[in-house]
């Protein structure tokens, strides 16, 4: 639910203006999302561009949830689905970017795949300063969505690199502000390497970038546990507020 804790790590809440998607990319194949969306059958098809128009859905009645929260809380927008997803009309994108800017207690993070619709209407939006946005890389031939993104005059820039499918060398993280890394989950999950994340970290210590390892993965989400070289990684970006973290 909307106003539930998040089992996310690096967030506390989520908020669902929009829910479905559609697969664009290797990290889609064993999404999340979609398989809660069956589950509790708010979707009964799978996520696929043929599909889009039924699985794609707005929620108007959502959009003032969280000034209704009066603690401040650091809130995942969209974790069931893309806001920038290529049917969510840009008037949609901007009524959430007005709710945002009023709830000005709680710190937005936005995370999306569909990096040249962000780069189409970025420049459209009011982006205030308590709006996080990122894009995810799941291995190197989706390095670019970091290009798009340095282009984004958010507070906070971050990349998730999770699932991590691959090695990302060829990822530039200037003008990045966060990196979330982790492995995959699932019945079907894929292996992350160590070496993989190692580079991740070690480059983000290089550049003084704040670094957060999620989770290995395997057949839960918990399964590997949050260790990585004997350490558990919960960097975040320097002005934030605390996080309860599980």
């Amino acid at each position: 639910m909307p106003t539930a804790r998040s089992a996310i790590e690096w967030t506390e809440a989520t908020w669902n203006p929009v829910t479905g998607c559609s697969k664009v990319s290797p990290g889609c194949a064993h999404c999340y999302a979609e398989t809660l969306s069956h589950r509790f059958r708010v979707t009964r098809t799978p996520w696929t561009s043929e599909n889009e128009s039924e699985n794609v859905q707005l929620h108007p009645n959502r959009l003032q949830q969280p000034l209704r929260w009066r603690k401040p809380r650091v809130i995942f927008v969209n974790s069931m689905g893309d806001l920038f997803h290529e049917r969510v009309p840009l008037e949609f994108i901007v009524d959430v970017f007005d709710v945002m800017h009023e709830a000005d207690r709680h710190v937005f993070q936005i995370l999306t795949k569909r990096h040249e619709r962000l780069a189409e209407v970025a420049p459209t939006l009011d982006w205030p300063q308590n709006v996080w946005m990122g894009v995810s890389v799941e291995n190197n031939r989706w390095a670019v969505r970091a290009d798009a993104l340095r282009g984004v005059p958010a507070a906070v820039r971050f990349i998730s690199a999770e699932p991590l499918l691959g090695p990302v060398d060829a990822l530039d993280l200037t003008g990045i502000d966060w990196l979330i890394a982790g492995g995959e989950s699932g019945h079907k999950h894929r292996p992350v390497e160590e070496e993989w994340l190692i580079d991740l970290r070690n480059r983000c210590q290089q550049a003084g970038l704040p670094f957060f390892f999620k989770q290995w993965g395997g057949r839960t989400p918990k399964a590997g546990g949050r260790l990585l070289d004997g350490t558990e990684w919960s960097e975040m970006p320097p002005a934030h507020p605390p996080l309860a973290l599980a």
